[in-house]
C-alpha cells in the first residue's frame, strides 16, 4: 500500500467569498496562492460561480475542478470553495458555521446593508473559522466566543439604542435649559 494515502491531512479551503444578488463581491479570501492569483482571475471565477449557482436550488456545485458549496440569504450568496478531492461535508460545515455565526452577529438580519455595516466582525469570523486555508473551527458558538461578540456589546441592541436616545434627550434638555437661562438673563438686564 502506498504510504502517501496513510499520511494524515488537514481539511482545507481554497477560497471563501460573499456576493450580493447582482454577483458583486462583498468579501473574498483566497488561501491558495496558485488558485487565481490575480484579482481579475478571482473576479472572473466568482462571476462564473455566480452565473452557475444564483438560479439553482442546489447546495453544491462543481466548476473548474473545484467543489463549491453555497447558500443564499435574502440578497447575499455565501460560497466556500475546496479542491475536487475535499470532503463536501467539511466544506458544508464551514459554510454553515460562517452563516450561523454571521446570523448571530447581525441579529438574524443577514442582508447586504447589515453585512457592510459590520464588515469588521465579518472578517473576524472568517479568520476564526479558517486560517491560511486550514479549517480551524466549525462550531458557531466557539467562533462567537473567540470573536468576543456578546449580545450586550452589539451596537444594534435595543438597550444601546435606548441608551443613545436617552443621552441625546438629556443633551437636548440641557441645551434648552441653558438657552432659557441666557434669554432670561438677557431680558433682565
Amino acid at each position: 500500500m502506498d504510504s502517501a494515502f496513510l499520511e494524515p491531512c488537514l481539511y482545507t479551503v481554497k477560497a471563501v467569498f460573499i456576493l450580493d444578488n447582482d454577483g458583486n463581491r462583498l468579501l473574498s479570501k483566497y488561501y491558495d496562492p496558485e488558485f487565481y492569483s490575480s484579482i481579475k482571475e478571482q473576479k472572473n471565477f466568482e462571476r462564473n460561480v455566480f452565473n452557475k449557482t444564483h438560479k439553482a436550488d442546489n447546495e453544491i456545485a462543481f466548476l473548474e475542478g473545484m467543489t463549491i458549496v453555497y447558500k443564499c440569504s435574502i440578497d447575499l450568496f455565501f460560497y466556500v470553495v475546496g479542491s475536487a478531492q475535499e470532503n463536501e461535508l467539511m466544506l458544508m460545515s464551514v459554510l454553515n458555521c460562517l452563516f450561523d455565526s454571521l446570523s448571530q452577529i447581525l441579529r438574524k438580519n443577514v442582508e447586504r446593508r447589515c453585512l457592510l455595516d459590520n464588515m469588521e466582525g465579518v472578517f473576524l469570523v472568517v479568520d476564526e473559522i479558517i486560517d491560511g486555508g486550514v479549517i480551524l473551527e466549525s462550531d458557531p458558538q466557539q467562533v462567537l466566543q473567540k470573536v468576543s461578540y456578546r449580545a450586550d456589546e452589539n451596537p444594534l441592541s435595543e438597550q444601546s439604542v435606548t441608551q443613545h436616545i436617552t443621552e441625546k434627550l438629556a443633551l437636548t434638555t440641557n441645551v434648552l435649559q441653558s438657552a432659557k437661562e441666557q434669554i432670561k438673563w438677557s431680558i433682565l438686564k
